[in-house]
């Protein structure tokens, strides 16, 4: 169920969800969104035969707990879900939508903590943030073994090469200069 796309667009306006619908891209990450957009922007994708994550923590006008999962999951029927939140992991799993748990690499114990939460959440996949870190990527796919997709800091081809070399199943990014470049 994992994303097989090396690059996943990750959507902060609407300009980029354009550039998205016509990209070759068949999956992409819908980030910084109004409640209200949703019906319009499903619909959209749609028709043109793309599928939507949405990252349930940046939905505006929606709580970010596993009761807005469910109505997501009943009322749009994405692709999958992204999340730092167990119960909307969870959530997502029990719906049989795409679970991708987001850690952020702050420090050592930040990591620990993430175990943790990883082995409690069972997600299908992992997004690590920031992306740009290899060895980490490498470390938590072997310590994991759960997909990884890395987001945050991706910035050149070179950041995406290194995080795919390192076992990164994707790059999740908003640069339209790296959609381009990988084509879909």
């Amino acid at each position: 169920m994992e994303a097989k796309q090396r690059i996943i667009p990750a959507i902060k306006t609407m300009k980029q969800f354009d550039a998205f619908l016509s990209s070759g891209y068949t999956v992409g990450v819908l980030l910084e969104v109004h409640i209200a957009q949703l019906k319009s922007i499903f619909a959209y994708a749609r028709r043109h035969g793309k599928e939507l994550i949405i990252h349930v923590d940046l939905v505006q006008g929606l709580s970010h707990d596993e009761h807005a999962a469910e109505y997501l999951c009943q009322e749009f029927r994405p692709h999958g879900l992204i999340s730092t939140k167990a119960g909307v992991i969870m959530k997502a799993r029990q719906k049989r939508v795409l679970a991708v748990q987001r850690i952020f690499l702050l420090d050592s114990h930040a990591l620990e903590k993430s175990y943790q939460l990883i082995a409690k959440t069972n997600p299908d996949c992992i997004e690590v943030i920031p992306g740009a870190m290899p060895h980490i990527i490498r470390e938590v796919k072997e310590r994991t073994g759960k997909p990884i997709y890395a987001g945050g800091l991706i910035r050149t081809v070179d950041d995406v090469e290194r995080a795919l070399e390192a076992g990164a199943a994707s790059v999740t990014t908003s640069n339209e200069t790296l959609w381009r470049h990988y084509n879909g």
